[in-house]
């Protein structure tokens, strides 16, 4: 059993890598509810560790600065929540109009499927074929009752108690954790360098969050302007939900495209309707071509595979908390390996 544990063979230890990484996973996508909110405090905390380095350097000590910083933000949250509340009121009141309208988009593709399966019977019997019976097509899922978002209260509630218990304390000791695994994980001539791998990882993502927060803050600005002109009820609480959404790649935007659908549906007549998203989708396309490119690229360039793939993993591992922090715990990582240029530096790790 000795010779087993201390065997050089590779295959032997890509083996047990492999099946530690496979039963690594499988424990986060069991432990979500907990892991899940406790890895986006984390990353929210390196996102917010320049920011309570200010306070520190103020003349706060380090449990005053974790303690401004988590109070600002849960303020900011429930700020945004409080501003948000007369469009989900009003959306609340037009929700069988909203039902109505889409049961009635559901119904004529459910029409038009019905008549590509007629015509595909009449070509299988023309050709001899044996002819499959028709489905009836379903009017599809119903929206979740007020009861299971009641059920679902508890769980959310314990977990923003995981976000900010996490979020303090990662704050208050993140320098002392630092330290301690840079000397654990390397030799003591590496502790050096392995330390300012984790000031460097902290510091691009730190830079990565100013510069997406900034496109997202002129993207909702923009959003907000444009809806106030078509008179989009709430057109600037569309444009925080748009901005804050947009930190989710892909995702984000198509879900603010069908909530602006929504909003079209219950404002407008006719072709107005697909205003509001159009609108988006317009600023988006020009966002995404032009201003990330612009902003994001001088500090970090990642390849698009690799951003696609981690989003595609943290989603599936984790929902929308996974589509969140797939970018920065990506960035941490490739940080942590030394591959992007800091400060000038060459990257020496290749491309």
């Amino acid at each position: 059993m000795h010779r087993l544990f201390v065997n050089d063979d590779p295959t032997l230890r890509m083996a047990v890598i492999v099946i530690a990484l496979i039963l690594s996973f499988a424990a986060l996508k069991i432990g979500g509810d907990i892991f899940a909110p406790m890895t986006l405090a984390i990353v929210t905390g390196v996102m917010l560790a320049p920011v309570t380095d200010v306070f520190e350097r103020i003349g706060f000590s380090t449990g005053l600065a974790a303690s401004t910083v988590l109070i600002l933000g849960v303020s900011a949250i429930g700020i945004l929540a409080i501003l948000a509340e007369p469009v989900i009121w009003q959306i609340a009141e037009e929700l069988p109009r909203i039902q109505y309208e889409l049961r009635s988009i559901i119904a004529e593709f459910s029409n038009l499927i019905r008549g590509l399966q007629e015509i595909n019977r009449e070509v299988e019997a023309a050709l001899g074929a044996a002819p499959t019976p028709a489905k009836d097509a379903g009017e599809g899922g119903s929206l979740p009752s007020i009861t299971s978002a009641l059920f679902m209260a508890p769980l959310v509630l314990a977990q923003a108690l995981v976000f900010c218990g996490t979020l303090f304390f990662f704050l208050l000791t993140r320098k002392g954790m630092y330290a301690w695994l840079s000397l654990w994980i390397g030799t003591p001539d590496d502790t050096a360098d392995i330390l300012r791998r984790f000031t460097n990882a902290e510091r691009l993502v730190a830079r990565y969050f100013l510069a997406i927060s900034s496109i997202n803050a002129g993207l909702g600005a923009a959003l907000g302007g444009a809806l106030l002109l078509i008179n989009l009820p709430g057109p600037f609480v569309w444009a925080m939900v748009a901005a804050l959404l947009n930190f989710v790649l892909y995702v984000g935007p198509m879900t603010v495209t069908a909530g602006l659908l929504v909003a079209g549906i219950v404002a407008f007549d006719d072709l107005m309707v697909l205003a509001p998203p159009a609108i988006f989708l317009a600023l988006n396309m020009l966002e995404a071509q032009f201003a990330t490119p612009a902003l994001v690229g001088r500090h970090i360039s990642v390849n698009p595979l690799l951003i696609f793939v981690s989003l595609v993993f943290w989603l599936w591992l984790w929902g929308p908390i996974g589509g969140i922090i797939a970018i920065p715990v990506l960035v941490i990582a490739l940080a942590l390996l030394d591959i992007f240029a800091v400060d000038g530096e060459p990257d020496k790790s290749g491309p």
